[in-house]
């Protein structure tokens, strides 16, 4: 009898899968054979026509590389209404030339407990108002007809407090106790405290919650109603790692997983990025090349760059196959506050020095607060101190800056430290509604053109570009949070409003902002998919443009050369960048000679040469 692709995979991976489950869980061969058994169930399960997407990419390995990718991060309820309002805008999906699409948490959650959708209850149902399961599947596979892959969050780090596990836990079960981290005092917590960081020290200080029904404490890293597991326990692995694969088996491409670098907890460590977390997720990478091998792993891992690289892996023993450029993101806001481009500049160059077969996502703007976790070491040679700079940053972004046209509001503010976060749309952080507001028609094209030019700097890198639903209509925020008593407490739902509907007719009116930015993103992304420059396996450097208001880089693939030139200053100004070839505007067609622009405040000039044509 044939071997099944399933017994074929396997066997390729089971010796280094047996070793590693070995010597995290001491040789426990009977919670070994019980994860080969669910594996193997999720394999029969799963449904034809996805095993025949998986074959498809193991085939074109790097298929989730290509320059043609584009992603859009949206809320289901605010975008659609539910799944089924989604699955009906498809075509306007498409029409802004979005193939990936992430949807933010839509599992089962309770109502003010949630955390936006990451305390979840039950990992194989979907929050009611949103949907069945069913209809996310329906919804997956349209995409997949349309030729979009879908991104799902997979909260791993912790579950509600109404999870079924949860319940017995409180109702005193211990071998559901063991799945989380319970004490019967609060010694090994003080203990744990002396080490480990807050990660909300105003909203939810500490690491530890009191459960009165349990008579006990409970670790509670994120917010008292977000419990941690206990990865100690093989028992919580194999019931999540199935978890995982229901979910796969459901039409989902991508697995985000959330808040990797917190799923393993050791007294006397600071409980971030331990040896073991690199086992667990190559162990689920491991499982998923052997069930599904065509998903993808994104690690959520929202820490400096030398901190998030070793989650790719190595190239024998890889882990995740996609991680955030969170920091050339909060790099690219504080470009925006100082007009110096300096900072980007060395943080870029870092990234462009790792090896092309990393795989980012680039992104402005998220879901997320925007935290200001920037290499200050570097930023002191030029004056720049750590929590004053924070708060220039804070209040140059949210207007309190004499002039500042920018509009946002701060995140877990705590004076004491300076350590507030920022939260609001692209397009207000761009003073795109302050010029609105204010009627000023000079102030708004320049806020537009601002908009564009940091989604063409995203678009410019090489990797995966992330729009956030809305941005692609400039999408302004939304103060209607401050009403509701569920969210009011979160300015994070500043940027998390209702999609204007009514504001997408607006596209087809060559006047507005919305006709602007909408048309403009999709010519960049239409020249982004044309060109090979683009390709992720592209030579990059930083230009030296002799002008730190203007961030210059550089592109090389296959004969084609990019020089990208971006004007972060407050007047307009002229670069010549000494940069061998006969350079065309990319955008205009409009032929510049021997790479020499004028570059407009806030503006950006895409330089292309072919050297197998004459320009």
């Amino acid at each position: 009898m044939p071997r099944s692709k399933f017994d074929e995979r396997l066997k390729a991976h089971q010796q280094e899968l047996s070793q590693l489950y070995s010597e995290l869980y001491s040789g426990d061969r009977e919670s070994y054979d019980a994860l080969i058994a669910l594996m193997r169930a999720a394999y029969k399960q799963r449904p034809a026509s996805m095993k025949r997407l998986d074959e498809k990419r193991v085939g074109e390995p790097d298929w989730y590389k290509s320059q043609s990718l584009v992603g859009m991060q949206l809320y289901v309820q605010s975008f659609g209404g539910n799944l089924k309002g989604v699955r009906d805008r498809i075509d306007y999906l498409q029409s802004c030339g979005v193939n990936y699409l992430h949807l933010m948490p839509l599992l089962e959650s309770p109502e003010g407990r949630s955390d936006g959708g990451y305390a979840v209850s039950d990992f194989r149902k979907v929050q009611p108002e949103l949907g069945t399961m069913e209809d996310l599947k329906d919804l997956a596979a349209d995409c997949h007809k349309k030729g979009m892959s879908i991104c799902l969050d997979f909260v791993m780090n912790h579950t509600s407090e109404d999870h079924e596990w949860a319940r017995r836990a409180r109702a005193g079960e211990k071998a559901f106790q063991d799945r989380y981290f319970f004490y019967d005092d609060w010694e090994i917590p003080k203990e744990f405290e002396k080490t480990v960081p807050q990660v909300f020290p105003t909203t939810a200080p500490g690491n530890f919650t009191w459960c009165e029904e349990a008579g006990k404490v409970v670790m509670t890293t994120f917010y008292p109603y977000q419990w941690d597991l206990n990865y100690a326990n093989p028992a919580v692995f194999n019931a999540m790692t199935d978890d995982m694969l229901y979910l796969c088996n459901q039409g989902i491409d991508v697995i985000r997983l959330d808040a990797t670098p917190y799923i393993w907890k050791e007294q006397g460590t600071n409980c971030r990025n331990l040896p073991q977390v690199h086992t667990l997720v190559r162990m689920m990478r491991l499982v998923c090349e052997t069930v599904c091998p065509g998903t993808l792993l994104l690690g959520e891992v929202v820490m400096e760059p030398s901190k998030v690289v070793p989650y790719f892996g190595s190239v024998t023993r890889p882990e995740c196959h996609l991680l955030y450029n969170v920091t050339t993101m909060a790099s690219i806001w504080h470009t925006v506050a100082t007009r110096d481009t300096r900072l980007l500049r060395h943080q870029l160059g870092q990234v462009f020095a790792l090896p092309k077969e990393y795989g980012f996502l680039n992104y402005l703007r998220c879901h997320d607060d925007i935290g200001w976790g920037l290499d200050y070491q570097f930023l002191a040679q030029f004056g720049m101190k750590e929590v004053p700079h924070k708060k220039y940053l804070n209040d140059y972004l949210t207007g309190k800056w004499p002039d500042s046209p920018a509009r946002g509001e701060l995140y877990n503010d705590d004076p004491r430290l300076g350590d507030a976060r920022l939260c609001g749309t692209t397009a207000s952080l761009c003073g795109i509604e302050t010029a609105r507001t204010q009627q000023d028609n000079g102030r708004l094209k320049w806020a537009l053109r601002l908009d564009v030019s940091l989604h063409a700097l995203v678009l410019t890198m090489s990797g995966l570009p992330i729009i956030y639903s809305g941005d692609e209509i400039a999408q302004e925020n939304d103060y209607s949070y401050h009403d509701d008593p569920l969210k009011q407490a979160d300015s994070r739902y500043l940027h998390r409003g209702r999609f204007p509907w009514e504001n997408v007719p607006l596209i087809d009116d060559p006047d507005t902002v919305q006709s602007v930015m909408f048309r403009s993103l999709r010519q960049l992304e239409a020249l982004r998919a044309e060109h090979r420059v683009f390709n992720c396996l592209a030579d990059t450097w930083i230009v030296n443009t002799g002008d730190d208001a203007v961030l210059g880089i550089g592109r090389y693939y296959e004969g084609e050369k990019l020089i990208a030139l971006f004007n972060f200053g407050d007047s307009d100004r002229y670069i010549s960048v000494d940069e061998l070839g006969d350079y065309t505007n990319l955008t205009s067609g409009v032929y510049v000679g021997k790479s020499a622009a004028a570059l407009p405040s806030h503006d950006f000039v895409w330089l292309l040469c072919d050297f197998d044509k004459k320009n």
